[in-house]
C-alpha cells in the first residue's frame, strides 16, 4: 500500500508505518461513545464548591508550596491562527455589497474606535491609501479598512495567531494576549526567587514573531512585577500529524499522488506537555485573558485550584509512602479507599470483594498517576466540553471532560445528561506531573487512544476523513486523577470573534464600574486616539 515516496515522507515526519495502519483502522471501525454515569454537578459531589474558610486554606497551601523549590510552569497553547476570529469580516470582504449589512458588520464599524488595534490600523490605512479610517468611512470605503486589517499589505491580522494581536488598551499603551499571560504568570506562578516560567506552543511560521515580541516586552514586565521570566516555545511535532482517508477508508492522496497529513488537533500537545521539566503546570488558552482591572478573580481562583491540587497531592503521596512501606492496617486501607472515592471521585463497585493484597494494587495504581484540578464555570450556553462522571476501560467511574462528539446524542438519556449539564469546561487546569519520588510521569502512557474522533473535510473538491487525536484535556488526560472545582464566570472571557473585544470585559473604560465615563474624553490627533481625563473620579491605580 505504501510507496517508496510514502515511506520517505513518513521517515521525515518521524511516523512509524504501524501508526498509519492503526489510524486507517480507526477510520474503518470508528470510535465508541463513552458510557456516562451522570453529568458532574455541585449537587452530586462531582464539582467542588469551596466555602470562604476552605478558600483561605487552599490559598495558603499554594503560597506555602510556591515558597519551596518546586518548578512551576504556565503552559499556553498559542499555535492557532486568528482566521476564524475574523470569519465575519472575511465574508464581508468577499460579499457583493459594500456597506455594512449584518448586525455583526454594523457593530464592528460603529465601534471601530474602541479596538486596541485602532491606531495601528489607522496608520496602515494612511500608508496604503493616503487616508485615515475616518476619511475612508466617510467615503463609505469600508472594505479598504477591512482589507488593511486582514491582508498582508496591512496588519495581516487574518493570518497571524491570536497571541500576537492587540487585545487591550491601557493608559500607557496596548497589550497582546501573550503579554497578558506574562502578567498572569507573575501574579500567581512566580517561585520563591521571583522566577516565572511560561511556555507557549506556537506554529513554525510564527515562532520568530513570538520571539521578537518577547525580546521587546519581557524586560518591561520584569521591571514592573519584580520577576525574571524564562519564556520557552515549542511546536506541534510532525510525528503527531494524522493521515487523511478517502470515503472508502483508504489513504487520501493529493493531485500529485502524495499522502495527505493533517494536524492531530490539540491532543497532539500532550507530547509538548510531556517534554516539559516541571512539577506543577498551569494550562489556559491564549485568548482567555482580561485587562488588569479584572485580573483579581483570575489570580485568586488560579491560586485556589493550585492549592486544592497540592493539598490532594500531598495526601496522595503520604498514602503511597504508606502502601509502599508495607506496614498498614485494614483500617488504613479503608481510609485510603474513602480518599480515592470521595476526594478523587474515582469509584469501583466491587471493592468489597477484593482481598487486601489486590486492594493495595488497585489503590496504588489509582494514586500513582498524574493529577489535575480543573476549574468549571456555570453553563451559560457557551460551546465546549463539559464535566461528567464516566466509565473507564477498567470499569471504574471517574471525572472526565467530554465533548459532544464523545456522547451518543441518539440516546435520549445521554443527550439529556449533556443538555442539562450545570457547568462547562473553560480550559482552566492545574496539573501535577511527578510521582511521590520526584520522577516525571510519562504522560503518553495515560492517554485513552479510543477517545479520538473523525471529522469530515474536503481537499481540492474531494471529500476526506480527518482523524483528531484524543483532546489534550479530554482523552489525553483520561487516566489522570481529576477533580473539578467551581470557578466564577468572570474568569472566562475568551475572544472567539473580533467583536468579542468590544465586550466590557475587554475594554479599558467600561460603561460601568469604578470609572465615571463623563470624566474621560476620547480625542483624535494625528490619526491616533487618546483618552483625556479631566476630573478625579478614577479609583484605579493604573489610571
Amino acid at each position: 500500500m505504501l510507496t517508496h515516496e510514502d515511506k520517505e515522507l513518513l521517515a521525515k515526519k518521524g511516523i512509524l508505518e504501524e501508526k498509519i495502519a492503526e489510524q486507517l483502522a480507526c477510520f474503518e471501525k470508528g470510535f465508541p461513545f463513552l458510557k456516562l454515569s451522570a453529568a458532574a454537578s455541585v449537587e452530586n459531589g462531582g464539582i467542588m464548591k469551596a466555602d470562604e474558610k476552605e478558600c483561605e486554606q487552599y490559598l495558603a497551601a499554594w503560597d506555602a508550596y510556591k515558597a519551596g523549590d518546586k518548578k512551576i510552569v504556565k503552559f499556553v497553547p498559542a499555535s492557532g491562527a486568528a482566521s476564524r476570529m475574523f470569519k465575519n469580516m472575511f465574508e464581508f470582504l468577499g460579499a457583493e455589497y459594500d456597506k455594512p449589512t449584518t448586525d455583526f458588520e454594523k457593530k464592528f464599524f460603529d465601534h471601530i474606535h474602541d479596538f486596541a488595534f485602532y491606531n495601528d490600523l489607522n496608520a496602515a490605512c494612511l500608508d496604503n491609501t493616503g487616508k485615515n479610517i475616518n476619511a475612508l468611512l466617510s467615503e463609505h470605503n469600508y472594505k479598504a479598512v477591512v482589507s488593511n486589517l486582514l491582508e498582508s499589505a496591512g496588519l495581516n491580522y487574518g493570518a497571524l495567531p491570536k497571541g500576537l494581536l492587540k487585545f487591550h488598551r491601557y493608559a500607557d499603551g496596548v497589550r497582546t494576549p501573550l503579554e497578558e499571560h506574562l502578567v498572569e504568570g507573575a501574579l500567581y506562578a512566580a517561585g520563591k526567587t521571583g522566577e516565572v516560567n511560561v511556555h507557549f506552543t506556537v506554529s513554525t511560521e510564527h515562532r520568530a514573531l513570538f520571539e521578537k515580541l518577547v525580546a521587546a516586552k519581557a524586560a518591561e514586565y520584569e521591571a514592573k512585577y519584580g520577576t525574571t521570566y524564562h519564556i520557552s516555545f515549542s511546536e506541534q511535532k510532525p510525528s503527531t500529524d494524522t493521515v487523511a482517508a478517502d470515503m472508502e477508508n483508504k489513504p487520501f492522496r493529493d493531485k500529485d499522488g502524495k499522502l495527505l497529513f493533517r494536524p492531530g488537533g490539540h491532543g497532539a500537545l500532550i507530547e509538548n506537555l510531556n517534554d516539559l521539566d516541571a512539577d506543577i503546570v498551569f494550562i489556559k488558552n491564549i485568548d482567555n485573558v482580561v485587562p488588569d482591572r479584572l485580573k483579581a478573580d483570575t489570580v485568586t481562583y488560579k491560586k485556589l485550584l493550585a492549592g486544592v491540587l497540592v493539598t490532594l497531592q500531598k495526601q496522595a503521596f503520604e498514602y503511597l509512602e504508606l502502601l509502599d512501606g508495607g506496614h498498614y492496617s485494614h483500617e488504613q486501607l479503608e481510609t485510603i479507599i474513602r480518599f480515592v472515592q470521595q476526594q478523587l471521585r474515582c469509584r469501583r463497585t466491587d471493592l468489597k470483594e477484593l482481598e487486601d493484597a489486590d486492594l493495595v494494587i488497585y489503590l496504588r495504581k489509582k494514586l500513582n498517576r498524574p493529577m489535575r484540578v480543573c476549574g468549571m464555570v456555570k453553563n451559560v450556553g457557551e460551546p465546549g466540553g463539559g464535566p461528567f462522571l464516566a466509565y473507564n476501560p477498567d470499569g471504574t467511574i471517574s471525572l472526565q471532560i467530554l465533548e459532544s462528539s464523545q456522547i451518543d446524542m441518539n440516546d435520549p438519556e445521554k443527550k439529556a445528561m449533556f443538555e442539562k449539564g450545570t457547568h462547562f469546561n473553560p480550559v482552566d487546569l492545574v496539573c501535577a506531573v511527578r510521582d511521590y519520588k520526584g520522577n516525571k510521569f510519562n504522560l503518553l502512557k495515560h492517554v485513552d487512544k479510543a477517545t479520538g474522533f473523525i471529522s469530515y473535510k474536503s481537499k481540492n473538491g474531494k471529500d476526506l476523513k480527518a482523524l483528531e487525536l484524543p483532546g489534550l484535556w479530554n482523552g489525553s488526560m483520561s487516566d489522570w486523577n481529576t477533580v473539578f472545582v467551581e470557578v466564577p464566570l468572570s474568569t472566562f472571557n475568551p475572544v472567539k470573534t473580533v467583536n468579542d473585544l468590544l465586550r466590557e470585559q475587554h475594554q479599558l473604560f467600561p460603561d460601568s464600574g469604578n470609572i465615571k465615563m463623563s470624566a474621560w474624553h476620547l480625542c483624535e490627533m494625528g490619526g491616533h486616539l487618546f483618552y483625556i481625563y479631566e476630573e478625579s473620579y478614577c479609583t484605579f491605580p493604573s489610571c
